[in-house]
């Protein structure tokens, strides 16, 4: 019973949940409560850290949607391209707020109630963490004996000086100590408090995290952008093919800076397993600072971004784009360079189209001209079609099908660069009837039908697509989860340690010395320190021999019998 009433006493490694939390209440006590005991309830459930713990779990299965489902925010094609494939399961996700998961109003309501829970059990544990490194450590139980580490002997000392001493002794160890010297004189030491500290620095750490997070999300923007090669980007809002701010983030405050794409290269495996497989992919920039900076050169690859004023230039797709010629009826040109086609395989198998709303055909009259069809980088003909076998530009083919009419490009509704729209066109056909197409390799030139104008490949450049990405709060949340993590290792591996010593004399010039120790999370450190520390008072306080024991004990008076 002494033991249990002590560890009762001396078990403060709690995490302070219990002292923040109360058992729900029962049905019979209900009516008692009223709503004043309600909200405290609900407010100390709230707060405890297991419900945190509870939050970020489900905070963690709430972001899995937005990892599976295309969101309308960061990739408006991809969410298009879902909802006419998938319509029935898209007008479900729709309802649920799939397409938009960070702004659903279930993502938020968890989001902040895993911030007050944070808050709210952060702060009182932080109070009592801090009472108790105010407090002096638990005093000395007064039954060392019964503890599981222990040590005892007798030596021939002052009591007072082997307390002393053993306080400086412990001292040096970076316990905290309390000497007691009146009645029976002990000392009491405590160290491990950087357990608790690792924990309240994880979870406050977590809270900043938290916090980066939506200030990110606010404050940050983040676009897209295909740039050709010896093309240039501003970074202005007129700029992107496609751009998302934050809520609170101004398009109009962008950073002020501009690169231009002077080349890409790519290598392949060309041979093996692994044939086809991309070995390196880099992009070679030169961007200034400000509308007057110098120039200078930089490398961006996957996972290298270049880092400008804040903002980051990732490296995310690269592709073809044909340079061609386009000539109408009357032999003007009307529309030339190179189109960008957009990648369907691993091969780089790539679709695209060119326009020209400014063709004329041979009376004059406007007659625009688009064409649509494929550029296979290594041209394969099998039973299924035209494809690409090989991702770099080994043997390179064009194949395009023709239309002439109205584009729709005055229409005054948006229309997709990547797509042609030709509802309002006609197809050139063969003179057998069948759809006009031709397969161009670099030089060749495809001659339309009636002498509406011609088509000639000039050559090949290469693009990239490029995001940049500005987040005000990348600063904090990287040192929020370097804090989580020495917090983590904090909590894991530091424990609560007590130590004590008593003196107790027993003969005239002697004393009884106690050495005992108490880990509650495990044994083995404390006794190896028990051991140490009662090896170290040994040398200085040498226990007294058995025999001179037995000499100084008194005998028991002798009695005559009658």
């Amino acid at each position: 019973m002494a033991t249990k009433g002590f560890r009762s006493l001396v078990d403060l490694t709690s995490s302070g949940e219990a002292a923040t939390s109360e058992p729900a209440p029962q049905d019979g006590k209900s009516k008692g409560l009223g709503p004043v005991g309600w909200l405290r309830w609900c407010w100390r459930s709230l707060t405890t850290m297991r419900m945190a713990l509870l939050l970020l779990l489900l905070l963690a299965l709430a972001a899995v949607p937005g990892s599976l489902v295309p969101q309308e925010g960061r990739q408006p094609a991809q969410a298009a391209d879902f909802r006419e494939r998938y319509p029935e399961l898209a007008s479900i996700l729709d309802k649920l707020g799939f397409f938009d998961v960070y702004a659903s109003p279930w993502f938020a309501a968890v989001y902040l109630l895993l911030f007050v829970s944070l808050a709210g059990c952060i702060v009182p544990r932080t109070l009592q963490y801090v009472r108790t490194l105010r407090a002096r450590p638990p005093i000395t139980p007064s039954r060392l004996d019964r503890l599981p580490q222990h040590t005892v002997w007798t030596a021939t000392a002052d009591g007072g000086e082997i307390l002393l001493t053993a306080a400086d002794l412990l001292r040096r160890h970076r316990f905290r100590v309390s000497v007691e010297l009146e009645g029976k004189g002990s000392v009491a030491a405590e160290k491990g408090y950087l357990r608790e500290a690792g924990n309240l620095v994880f979870h406050t750490a977590l809270f900043g995290l938290l916090i980066a997070l939506a200030v990110g999300s606010l404050f940050g923007t983040a676009g897209q952008k295909l740039v050709l090669e010896g093309e240039s980007f501003t970074n202005t809002r007129t700029q992107y093919d496609d751009f998302t701010p934050g809520a609170l983030a101004s398009a109009d405050r962008l950073q002020p800076f501009g690169f231009r794409l002077k080349g890409f290269s790519a290598t392949y495996q060309r041979t093996g397993p692994q044939r086809g497989t991309a070995s390196s992919f880099a992009a070679r920039l030169s961007y200034t600072k400000g509308s007057g900076g110098q120039p200078r050169d930089a490398r961006v690859e996957v996972n290298k971004p270049l880092e400008v004023d804040g903002s980051k230039v990732f490296l995310v797709g690269h592709g073809y784009a044909p340079v061609v010629t386009v000539r109408d009826g009357k032999n003007e040109i009307a529309w030339q360079g190179p189109a960008a086609f957009l990648p369907q395989d691993g091969n780089l198998t790539s679709t695209g189209v060119i326009k020209a709303p400014d063709a004329r055909d041979r009376n004059g009259e406007s007659d625009g001209l688009g064409f649509t069809g494929m550029f296979l980088p290594t041209v394969q003909l099998t039973r299924n079609g035209w494809l690409s076998s090989f991702p770099a530009a080994d043997d390179p083919v064009l194949v395009l099908t023709a239309y002439h009419g109205d584009l729709g490009l005055d229409s005054g509704k948006p229309q997709n660069i990547y797509q042609l729209d030709s509802s309002r066109m006609t197809q050139f056909r063969q003179a057998d009837g069948s759809p006009f197409a031709q397969a161009l390799r670099p030089g060749d030139t495809m001659n339309l039908p009636g002498d509406a104008g011609s088509l000639s490949f000039d050559g090949i450049k290469q693009w990239a697509s490029f995001q940049i990405a500005r987040n005000p709060s990348n600063s904090t949340a990287l040192w929020s989860g370097i804090a989580m993590g020495l917090g983590l290792c904090a909590s894991l591996f530091v424990r609560r340690r007590r130590l004590w010593v008593r003196v107790e004399p027993v003969l005239s010039g002697r004393v009884r010395i106690a050495v005992a120790g108490l880990d509650p999370g495990g044994a083995d450190r404390t006794a190896a320190e028990v051991a140490e520390l009662a090896d170290e008072l040994r040398e200085l306080f040498p226990a007294v021999r058995r025999a001179a024991l037995d000499a100084d004990t008194p005998e028991p008076p002798h009695q005559e019998h009658k």
